[in-house]
């Protein structure tokens, strides 16, 4: 286990043996505690509760793997599991915080302790409080930025479907809509969770106005990144349809063209097999050469004459004319 003190309201970050970390929880005033586990809890791990010398009964989680999301209050100390996005996958923080210090565990290096961290000396957070909104903010920006670029690609998408349809697009799209079913999927228990805990606090009238206001705020920010996350989901679906659509589009234009082709031979194939029947009248009485010219050939020329004349002053021509056009372009 990589332990990291970090020495606050500074934001000062540095390396600390287990030992130390466990002496300075017991006797700081305001301390922020990093401990980065390994990738595969290996076997025998001892609980980072104990380690860190925190042997409240109800945080034997602390650092357990595939564990839910969660938040609640255990007397004067707040715990919390908060799923963040690191590189397209969703990790989940392990916190622990009282009036003193704010602990976090995660398994492998995360890169939204790095940005917390950073955050400290332009913040400057006042208290252990104020730290725990300050990370819970960050780990919701993580899921906002996420979303946004998912509904940029999706925008894009549908740009490049109206100046090319390719196939290639449906795959991208179906990974965008598992991509916002993924965060809508493990942020909505946390952000339910988190709303109900958190309302309960900001009720007691013995929570001061200032963590109030925090608690506020954070709640605003957690609905803001939900509606933009089903707003992904929605121009996901939204991208569906309109690739639907194009493909309807592109299917109806063969159809016209197929009508059209019909129009224009069906009239010539009757012709054909009629004067190709082999009965008596026609053998006897239409056997020289100019009524076969008059009718078989004179005949075929007026129907297909009359056939494209159709075509032409009807709204079927115009509108395969205009969809060529705009193919073109």
């Amino acid at each position: 286990m990589i332990v990291s003190v970090v020495s606050m309201p500074e934001g000062i970050a540095r390396p600390t043996p287990v030992s130390e970390a466990r002496e300075r929880l017991a006797a700081a005033p305001f301390l922020f505690v990093d401990a980065e586990l390994p990738e595969e809890a290996p076997p025998g791990e001892q609980p980072v509760a104990h380690l860190l010398g925190l042997e409240a009964q109800d945080l034997e989680w602390l650092g357990r793997e595939r564990e839910s999301v969660r938040a609640e209050f255990l007397g004067d100390s707040a715990a919390f599991v908060v799923p963040a996005v690191e590189a397209g996958q969703v990790i989940h923080l392990h916190v622990v915080a009282t009036e003193r210090y704010l602990v976090t565990v995660h398994r492998g290096p995360v890169g939204l302790v790095e940005s917390l961290v950073a955050r400290f000396p332009h913040e400057r957070p006042p208290d252990a409080v104020a730290t725990l909104f300050l990370l819970l903010g960050e780990a919701l920006e993580t899921y906002r930025r996420a979303a946004v670029q998912a509904l940029l690609e999706v925008e894009d998408l549908e740009d490049e479907m109206f100046r090319q349809r390719e196939p290639e697009q449906l795959y991208r799209l179906a990974r965008l809509r598992r991509t916002a079913a993924l965060l809508h999927h493990t942020l909505l228990p946390y952000h339910q969770v988190a709303d109900e805990t958190i309302t309960r606090r900001v009720l007691n009238p013995n929570f001061p106005q200032e963590r109030q206001r925090l608690a506020r705020e954070y709640q605003r920010t957690s609905r803001l990144v939900l509606t933009e996350i089903e707003a992904l989901q929605e121009a996901a679906r939204r991208g569906f349809g309109t690739y639907s659509s194009l493909v309807s589009g592109e299917q109806n234009g063969v159809i016209n063209r197929l009508a059209i082709v019909s129009t224009i031979f069906l009239p010539l194939s009757f012709l054909t097999g009629f004067f190709g029947m082999n009965f008596a009248y026609l053998t006897d009485e239409l056997e020289s050469g100019a009524i076969f010219w008059l009718l078989a050939v004179g005949l075929q020329v007026v129907f297909l004459v009359g056939a494209l004349y159709v075509l032409h002053r009807t709204r079927i021509w115009r509108r395969l004319r205009d969809d060529e056009s705009i193919d073109d372009e």
